[in-house]
């Protein structure tokens, strides 16, 4: 079994920061990459940014460019979004997301965790 457990979510601001993070635990034998979703209600859930494991390689949504930083510590299977100068339309469930290889597995599968709200309001 392999689980996802994020934690960082809240209230806060416009303007302010917040600190996602993520660990991924269990069986695990390799993460291929991890990435951030979030889902607003009645919108689809869409990419917010994602990491490669081996070299670090970035992707992020137009809409964040600038303002959120995503990281990666493969030593602790955690990856990490830095939220800054956050906007009201960034509020949504975010989501955590890894293509891992797990133990006596053939191959690479999706996980997700179970979420974790951020609000962003005065």
């Amino acid at each position: 079994q392999v689980q996802l457990v994020e934690s960082g979510g809240g209230l806060v601001q416009p303007g302010g920061s917040l600190r996602l993070s993520c660990a991924a635990s269990g069986s695990i034998l390799s993460i291929h990459n991890m990435g951030w979703y979030r889902q607003s209600p009645g919108k689809q859930r869409e990419l917010v940014a994602n990491i490669i494991s081996s070299g670090g390689s970035t992707n992020y949504a137009d809409s964040v460019k600038g303002r959120f930083t995503i990281s990666i510590d493969n030593a602790k299977n955690t990856v990490y979004l830095q939220m800054n100068s956050l906007k009201p339309e960034d509020t949504a469930v975010y989501y955590c997301n890894a293509l891992i290889l797990r133990v006596g597995a053939g191959l690479i599968n999706t996980y997700w965790g179970q979420g974790t709200q951020v609000t962003v309001s005065s």
